[in-house]
């Protein structure tokens, strides 16, 4: 059964369990609901509860644990010999499964029949065709071990998805029942209920952190298989960065110093662009600008923040760029030769400055504007001026969330990838010249993992390494900020 049709099954049972428990709970009162503990919608929301969330926990349970299984189940039917070299049985796995989605979709396009897709007697030769014939991906040449093994998958598949509905249909109306013979007048309904969207809400709390959580676990577990396979020395001291794809990381330099300084030296070009305009944005718009000019300026500021990455990194590669090289470039309106194409460290880093004046002007707006009318008033009654409470009353107050929000800005940019694929290049060096092509860490993590890669390889794996390093900056960059932020609060409070 298809997800979509369970999940509304189960829903159906639920609505069927809410009508009965509301019924039920105002026949056992003999229609006086005086002799209720709880309001009628209570008890029927108490069988919803009970028979969506047992069901739909099930639900998400098995299909977590079910590929896991299925794969495990279905890898011992590949021979050892049938791995091609440099290659991984996790690898060919891979394949199994594409393979089997290959079958599905050859057999919903009609190209074979669920019979054909079944027999392991068919030539893998028609298979192979009726797969790429329905437009399923097929990236090698498809052996017989293997187009058993995806049969296999595919059939132990379709067998757990039968159970699983089955369980899960089974389970929905058991706790719809369950919550039924509870429905009875001294039944504390409301409160159960109560809970258990209380445990609702927690569990909703609890899925950031989770999240966090799986991300942090899978780069280390990734970051420590690659430094299994390649030197940590290399990796975080090396001053080149040339992988080869020429197997197992024998020729491969992967030193991460270039990466690191290509996305340091972009970010602070960026934020030398941005912080200065979205302060200055700030200050004008919650202490100089009239309402009418606030209204409007900063909703077209705002827009800036909504423009989608890829538009800025065409603007830099075909407005920007050329724009700098026509005025530092061979021939230019300056008479120098610094620049000698549109891709470099100045082109992106403005470009993303320009992205990220609204994190900071927007930010910066609020915090200035919850700053205390009695602090301005008291510099006033002092006798200073507009521009000297500014400076020295106003800016200070709002120091801590202004740094927050050039850490915002300086995490956006440490982050970014579009721009600086498209405006800096991909040039892995160690230059302080602004106008020479470079790249970041985030675009050879993009370009590591772009096309059919090995996970077996260093040069596959490095892209977890290379993650859990800017992790690990940002981080500390964190930890920082919220040091300085602490440090000057505490001659606020």
């Amino acid at each position: 059964m298809p997800i979509f049709w369970l999940i509304t099954g189960v829903l159906a049972i639920a609505c069927i369990g809410y009508v009965l428990g509301h019924r039920r709970a105002m026949a056992s009162a003999g229609g006086n609901l005086r002799r209720l503990h709880s309001l009628p919608s209570y008890y029927g929301l108490n069988v919803v509860l009970k028979s969506i969330v047992p069901a739909l926990g099930l639900t998400i349970l098995w299909l977590l644990l079910q590929p896991i299984f299925v794969s495990n189940a279905v890898s011992g039917m590949i021979p050892d010999n049938e791995i091609p070299f440099g290659s991984s049985r996790g690898l060919v796995m891979t394949e199994v499964v594409r393979t089997a989605k290959g079958l599905n979709q050859a057999v919903a396009a009609g190209e074979i029949t669920e019979a054909t897709a079944q027999n392991r007697n068919t030539s893998v030769d028609d298979l192979t065709d009726a797969l790429k014939s329905a437009g399923a991906v097929v990236t090698s040449t498809l052996t017989a071990p293997v187009m058993t093994a995806a049969q296999a998958y595919r059939e132990v598949s379709r067998k757990g998805y039968l159970g699983m509905s089955a369980l899960v249909l089974l389970v929905a109306t058991v706790g719809a029942l369950w919550a039924l013979r509870e429905t009875h007048p001294d039944f504390r309904a409301r409160n159960v209920v109560e809970q258990g969207i209380r445990a609702l809400l927690i569990g909703a709390a609890s899925i950031a952190v989770l999240t966090t959580l799986g991300i942090v676990l899978s780069l280390i577990f990734n970051t420590v298989e690659f430094f299994r396979l390649y030197p940590a020395s290399d990796f975080f001291f090396g001053l080149e960065w040339a992988p080869s794809f020429s197997g197992r990381g024998g020729a491969s330099q992967l030193g991460v110093i270039p990466l690191l300084w290509g996305t340091f030296y972009i970010s602070i070009v960026a934020l030398v662009v941005a912080v200065p305009v979205g302060l200055f944005a700030a200050i004008y718009l919650s202490e100089y600008a009239t309402p009418t000019t606030r209204a409007i300026a900063k909703p077209l500021l705002e827009i800036l923040a909504g423009i989608p990455t890829i538009v800025y990194g065409l603007f830099a590669l075909l407005t920007v760029g050329p724009l700098l090289v026509s005025v530092f470039g061979a021939g230019g309106a300056l008479g120098v030769n610094w620049q000698g194409g549109g891709r470099a460290v100045m082109t992106a880093g403005l470009v993303m400055g320009i992205m990220l004046i609204p994190f900071v002007s927007s930010l910066s707006d609020d915090i200035i504007n919850a700053v205390p009318q009695a602090l301005r008033d008291g510099s006033y009654g002092l006798g200073a001026t507009q521009s000297e409470t500014i400076k020295q009353v106003v800016l200070p107050a709002a120091l801590p969330g202004i740094v927050g929000a050039i850490l915002l800005a300086a995490s956006r940019a440490i982050g970014e990838t579009m721009i600086v694929v498209l405006g800096a290049g991909a040039a892995a060096r160690l230059d302080l010249n602004p106008f020479e092509a470079m790249t970041t860490v985030t675009a050879k993590i993009v370009s590591q993992l772009t096309g059919d890669s090995d996970f077996a390889s260093p040069e596959a794996l490095v892209a977890f390494a290379l993650g859990m390093t800017l992790f690990v900056l940002t981080l500390i960059l964190n930890v920082v900020a919220l040091y300085i932020v602490r440090t000057y609060r505490e001659q606020y409070d």
